[in-house]
């Protein structure tokens, strides 16, 4: 399954703050620097999902606010029930 994802790095904390424009809004702590908000965001959704990080992925975006990221083994409504 596929989901459209709009990051905000260096926000005060991490957390989940909705939909926007049919993209998931999440706000990162970390600056974008080596990777560190891509971790983070995988970390995140993993553990809010209650998924091993390995089974999530960034297709497409990986040096963009705007990203599309696989999850494996969940389909988007049971994804967006818990991350929304």
């Amino acid at each position: 399954m596929d989901l459209e994802v709009r990051v905000a790095p260096r926000a005060g904390r991490s957390g989940f703050a909705g939909l926007r424009d049919g993209a998931l809004l999440v706000r990162l702590a970390s600056a974008p620097v080596d990777g560190a908000a891509n971790d983070e965001l995988i970390a995140l959704i993993a553990k809010a999902l209650r998924i091993p990080k390995r089974d999530i992925t960034i297709v497409s975006g990986e040096r963009s606010r705007s990203k599309r990221i696989r999850i494996a083994g969940i389909d988007r409504e049971q994804a967006l029930a818990k991350l929304v």
